[in-house]
């Protein structure tokens, strides 16, 4: 059986109705959480209430002077994928998504190399900025020797997407690195920390991310900062210069809060002189691809078809 693009948007929606209904029932979290709460999100998945599962294909490694990655090397490689898992820049962990990075290493022959970057509050920015330009940098000079290939990409999820832009940036305005990173693949990031008109208007409604969660994460990620210092370029990417940065896919959902900053993004990328792939999938809520949905299924092979002959 065919299922259309209008099958897809009716079960996207039903599934956010009943995402919300339920997050409705339950209790609201406090805005700056414990210690105990922190590490029970930590170790369970960013979408459920239990912990991730460990596949023995990872491997976990120490480089760059101190930063843990979390390596997956398939039979064939024809290239490496830093990932940088989301979590709003304090939840989440490099091996959270074994088994959807060890699918795609396997299927698009990439060496996954996905960062274990320190979180907010405890490590407030920059200290996940730094570990995952200090991971790039690695690859940068050590990529070759290690996985057999210098074609490089970079990419991931909500603050994950946000990172992977850093990187590219601190890349080139620190180190005179452009060209090492060949696509960058952005599902939906937050680009603008002081808030682009989607994330203010977005209001209370029950989803995965609104707009006072979002306020919340920005004020640990980056304490003591308001709304005008944020938009310093070297916090919110949506207000750098983009030029130089590599062909990209950015993708997000319309019922995304983060909805104007990828629009935007995708628009600023473009004038900068790269090719943009840009992706609004119908109904989809922040974090989407975390749930097990049609659009989750059909997007996750749209990333695995990319980023098998990007920067080629």
């Amino acid at each position: 059986m065919t299922i259309t693009d209008e099958d897809c948007l009716a079960e996207t929606l039903a599934f956010n109705k009943e995402f919300e209904a339920t997050a409705a029932s339950r209790p609201a979290r406090e805005e700056t959480p414990d210690a105990a709460l922190l590490a029970t999100l930590r170790r369970n998945r960013l979408a459920g209430d239990t912990p991730p599962v460990r596949l023995p294909h990872g491997r976990d490694r120490v480089v760059a002077g101190g930063v843990r990655i979390r390596v997956f090397v398939p039979d064939h490689v024809d290239g490496v994928y830093l990932h940088i898992h989301g979590g709003g820049w304090a939840f989440g962990s490099s091996d959270g998504q074994d088994e959807r990075l060890w699918h795609l290493a396997e299927q698009a022959r990439l060496a996954v190399v996905s960062v274990e970057y320190r979180l907010a509050p405890e490590h407030p920015f920059p200290a996940g900025p730094d570990d995952c330009e200090a991971a790039a940098r690695w690859l940068v000079d050590h990529a070759e020797a290690e996985f057999g290939t210098r074609r490089l990409l970079i990419g991931g999820e909500s603050a994950g997407a946000h990172l992977s832009v850093m990187t590219l940036l601190r890349l080139r305005d620190r180190h005179g690195i452009t060209g090492a990173f060949r696509a960058a693949h952005l599902l939906f990031g937050c680009y603008d920390l002081s808030m682009t008109p989607s994330q203010r208007s977005f209001g209370s409604k029950r989803l995965l991310s609104n707009t006072e969660s979002l306020r919340r994460t920005y004020e640990l990620f980056t304490p003591g900062t308001d709304a005008e210092q944020r938009r310093d370029p070297g916090l919110s990417p949506l207000y750098a210069d983009l030029a130089g940065l590599p062909p990209a896919r950015i993708v997000v959902g319309t019922e995304d809060p983060l909805l104007d900053d990828s629009l935007f993004l995708a628009g600023r990328w473009r004038a900068a002189g790269a090719p943009v792939q840009l992706g609004v999938v119908a109904g989809a809520m922040h974090g989407f691809t975390l749930f097990p949905l049609t659009v989750t299924e059909r997007e996750l092979r749209r990333q695995c078809d990319f980023l098998s002959i990007a920067g080629r």
